[in-house]
């Protein structure tokens, strides 16, 4: 499979005056693709790829208990239902612009491979900023924060599930504790407790966690199984450093859902007045996204952690 960077470097050779940049839908599904792997999270939440930026992704399921009798040579005019909805989507634009001078490409002991390691490293810092938005995003930010600019954006999925999902105020409590994790999973309902569940937790929380355990196992000179440390409630954890430390989500990974259209494009050039006259070599990624819940009520957080 081509690399991110393989497919910028095709996708700038082949834009010229008449061209865009714009890829095909197969590079733009690959590209999308490799932004999500270049995280913990992304790779595990449901991903919609979609021709128009705004729309809807189908929601289909069926009751519980739908099974019946069954009588020979009868019919009794039952039938399961099945139970259709939309989730709507509003795709937000994004970009991602970076120069090289082509001076430090002359003199860098790198030399050409310079513009490939740089390429490299602002294509993975777009999937981490992304799964930043992803989670951390809130159009209400406060325009006086430093990262207001950047957190605007889009709401992400911590503001969606305040809002709407199951929320456990942690803020009260003097440590962390294993009746944290059980109390948050018990406003969690049944149906949704089915295995696929995970606390996605930043690592240093992670860490705090194991720490908390052996200092148990210390006072009290037992030991604490090794599954315990990664799996709270039976449930495993997913380290995701964009999250705080004051914050744990729980919920089936799958249930978090990124929208992204076919438009992506990248752009290079070093011809026109401004690369001539500074000797710069420009580069910009345009696409879009927007992160959607399919259940709420199947999310719970913790908030307010010391």
């Amino acid at each position: 499979m081509p690399t991110n960077n393989d497919i910028i470097r095709k996708a700038a050779i082949e834009t010229t005056a008449l061209t865009s940049g714009l890829l095909s839908p197969e590079q733009a599904k690959k590209f999308i693709q490799q932004t999500f792997e270049a995280t913990n999270l992304g790779g595990l939440v449901r991903h919609e790829m979609r021709t128009a930026k705004t729309g809807e992704v189908d929601k289909i399921g069926i009751g519980r208990r739908i099974l019946r009798k069954k009588t020979e040579n009868t019919d009794d005019g039952y039938r399961a239902d099945v139970q259709t909805s939309q989730i709507e989507y509003a795709t937000t634009a994004v970009r991602l612009p970076w120069e090289i001078t082509e001076e430090t490409l002359r003199e860098n002991i790198e030399g050409q491979n310079f513009e490939q390691i740089v390429t490299n490293l602002m294509t993975t810092q777009l999937g981490i900023d992304l799964e930043d938005l992803y989670l951390n995003g809130d159009e209400a930010t406060d325009t006086s924060d430093p990262d207001h600019d950047f957190l605007y954006i889009n709401d992400g999925w911590i503001k969606q599930i305040s809002n709407g999902g199951h929320v456990y105020d942690a803020s009260s409590e003097t440590s962390m504790s294993l009746d944290l994790f059980y109390k948050t999973l018990a406003q969690i309902p049944n149906k949704y407790n089915n295995g696929k569940l995970r606390w996605l937790m930043s690592p240093r929380r992670a860490q705090e966690w194991e720490l908390f355990l052996l200092n148990k196992v210390i006072g009290a000179g037992g030991a604490v199984p090794e599954s315990v440390y990664s799996s709270p409630a039976r449930i495993p954890a997913v380290e995701c450093p964009s999250l705080d430390d004051g914050t744990i989500i729980l919920t089936d990974p799958k249930n978090l859902i990124v929208v992204n259209t076919y438009s992506v494009q990248i752009r290079k050039t070093t011809e026109g007045k401004e690369a001539i006259m500074m000797d710069k070599r420009f580069y910009v990624t345009h696409l879009d996204y927007d992160p959607i819940i399919e259940e709420l009520d199947a999310t719970a957080i913790i908030k307010g952690l010391k």
